[in-house]
C-alpha cells in the first residue's frame, strides 16, 4: 500500500521515494538502529577484555549469547509481528534494548559493573532486536507499493552497509573519548532515534487477531508450511541458509588468519574491511539496474558465481602489502556481489508473499541462517584445530558453491522478470497456501519493473 502523503500516488507522478514521508522515517530509524548495533557490537568486546579481563571462554560465550537469541526466537517473533501491530513491536525493541543498554554505563559509574551483567545485556539486546528485525522487515511492504520495493530496499541495502561503518567508527572514536562504558550512550540514543522515528510513521496496519483457539505454535507452522509449500521462497531461504553456514565457518577464522597468520597490523586491518563495506555500499544500490539489464535470476546466479572466486587471494596470500590490497579488493567485490544478490532476493520474497504472511516468511528465513551460525562457528573451532586454519578456510570456500547449485537447479535462475504478486487480502486461517505456479514464471506487467536481502545481504569475507 503507499501512504496518502505519498506523491508518487498522484497520477502521472513519477514515483518518488525521498518524497515518500512514511519511507524516509523509517529509512532514519532503521539506519539510526544499524549504526547503534554497530557501535556496540564493537564496544562490548572491548568492555569485555579491556575492563573486566574477560577469558577466551568468557569471551566466546559472550558472543554466543547475543547471537543465541535469533536461533530461538526469530519463528515467534515473525507470528507475533502478524498477529500484531508491526510498530508497536518495533518500538517495543528498541525501547527494551535503549534500557538494557543504558544499565551498563549505570552500573559502571556505581562500580558494579559485572561479566554475568554483559552477558545478560548481550543476549537482552539479541532477544528485542529479533523482536524488532522481524516487524521491520515485514512493514516495508506495506509502506510502499510493490511496484517500489526494488527500489526502495536497494536504497535501504547501500545505507545500512554506509551506517554499520559508521557505527563501528563512531564506536571506537566514543571509545576513546568517553571509554568503553559511557561509549554504549550513543547506541542507547540511536535506539531512542529509531522508536521516534517508527513513532511517527503514518500508515494503516491491519494486523490479524488470532482466534481464542489459535495458538502461536500453530501459526509458526503455517509460516512454515507457507515457504516450504512455494519454490521460490523455498529455493531463497534454502540459499540464504547454505551462504550464511558457509560465511560463518569463514568468519570464526578469517581475522584470527589475517591479523595472526599474514600478520596484518590492526591499522590494516580496519582499511580492508573499509574497503569489505565500500562494496557493499556500491552492490546494493546498482541491484535495480543490474536486474532490469540481465534479469534478476542471472543476476543472482552470477553474483553466487562470482562469491567463491573471491576468497581465491585469501587462500594464497601471504605477508605483505600486495597481499593486503588484493584481500581488501577480493573483499570489495565479494560484498558488492552480496548487496545486489540479496536485495533482489529479499525484493522477490517480499512480492510473491501475500501480505498476512510476510513476517512469519521472513522469520523462517531468519531462524535458518541464524541458527547456521552457531553450528558453522563450532564446525570452524574443530576443523581448525584438527586441520589447521587455511584447509578450513578452503573447506568454507567450497561450501560456498552449495548456494550455487541451489539456485541453479531452481527455476529462478531463468528469471527475467519480477514474479507477479499476490492476492492484496491476507490468506484466511482455513487456508493459508502460497500462490505456487502450475507452470513456467510468467511476470505480472504491472508489477514493478525495478525489484530489488535479508537483511539479506550480511557481509563476510
Amino acid at each position: 500500500m503507499t501512504s496518502s502523503t505519498d506523491p508518487s500516488s498522484s497520477p502521472g507522478a513519477r514515483p518518488s521515494l525521498w518524497r515518500h514521508r512514511n519511507f524516509r522515517r523509517y529509512l532514519t530509524g532503521q539506519a539510526a538502529s544499524v549504526t547503534g548495533r554497530s557501535i556496540s557490537s564493537m564496544v562490548i568486546p572491548v568492555l569485555a577484555v579491556l575492563e573486566l579481563d574477560a577469558t577466551t571462554v568468557e569471551v566466546a560465550w559472550l558472543t554466543f549469547l547475543g547471537q543465541l537469541p535469533p536461533a530461538l526466537m526469530a519463528l515467534h517473533a515473525g507470528a507475533l509481528a502478524d498477529r500484531h501491530s508491526k510498530r508497536k513491536q518495533m518500538i517495543t525493541g528498541d525501547l527494551v534494548s535503549a534500557a538494557a543498554l543504558a544499565s551498563v554505563p549505570v552500573a559502571a559509574a556505581l562500580d558494579r559493573l559485572s561479566l554475568t551483567q554483559l552477558m545478560v545485556v548481550a543476549a537482552v539486546q539479541g532477544a528485542a532486536g529479533v523482536l524488532h528485525d522481524a516487524a521491520a522487515i515485514s512493514l516495508l511492504p506495506g509502506l510502499v507499493d510493490r511496484s517500489l520495493l526494488q527500489r526502495s530496499n536497494a536504497r535501504i541495502g547501500g545505507l545500512f552497509a554506509v551506517a554499520a561503518t559508521a557505527g563501528s567508527n563512531l564506536g571506537a572514536a566514543l571509545t576513546a573519548l568517553l571509554g568503553p562504558a559511557r561509549a554504549l550512550l550513543g547506541d542507547v540514543l540511536s535506539y531512542l532515534v529509531s522508536a521516534w522515528c517508527t513513532a511517527l510513521i503514518q500508515a494503516s496496519e491491519s494486523p490479524r487477531p488470532a482466534a481464542e483457539d489459535r495458538r502461536l505454535h500453530t501459526e509458526i507452522g503455517e509460516g512454515l508450511r507457507y515457504v516450504h509449500g512455494d519454490h521460490r521462497l523455498r529455493t531463497l531461504t534454502l540459499v540464504n541458509a547454505t551462504t550464511s553456514f558457509a560465511l560463518a565457518l569463514l568468519n570464526t577464522l578469517w581475522a584470527l588468519f589475517l591479523l595472526r597468520s599474514l600478520a596484518m597490523g590492526p591499522t590494516a586491518f580496519g582499511v580492508v574491511l573499509g574497503i569489505g563495506a565500500l562494496g557493499a555500499a556500491a552492490g546494493a544500490p546498482a541491484a535495480p539496474s543490474l536486474a532490469a539489464r540481465y534479469g534478476p535470476g542471472p543476476m543472482m546466479l552470477a553474483a553466487l558465481a562470482i562469491t567463491p572466486l573471491t576468497q581465491i587471494p585469501l587462500l594464497l596470500a601471504s605477508p605483505g602489502l600486495v597481499w593486503q590490497f588484493a584481500i581488501g579488493a577480493a573483499l570489495f567485490l565479494q560484498l558488492a556481489c552480496a548487496g545486489a544478490a540479496g536485495t533482489t532476493q529479499r525484493t522477490i520474497r517480499q512480492v510473491v508473499t501475500a501480505d498476512g504472511m510476510q513476517a512469519r516468511m521472513q522469520a523462517v528465513s531468519t531462524w535458518l541462517t541464524s541458527g547456521a551460525r552457531p553450528v558453522a562457528a563450532l564446525l570452524a573451532g574443530g576443523l581448525g584445530t584438527w586441520i589447521g586454519v587455511r584447509p578450513t578456510l578452503v573447506a568454507g570456500t567450497c561450501l560456498l558453491v552449495v548456494p550455487l547449485v541451489v539456485l541453479y537447479r531452481s527455476p529462478l535462475r531463468s528469471l527475467l522478470d519480477m514474479p507477479g504478486s499476490p492476492a492484496v487480502a491476507p490468506p484466511s486461517a482455513e487456508a493459508l497456501t502460497p500462490p505456487t505456479p502450475t507452470g513456467p514464471i510468467v511476470p505480472n506487467p504491472a508489477v514493478a519493473v525495478d525489484m530489488r536481502h535479508d537483511r539479506s545481504s550480511e557481509g563476510g569475507p
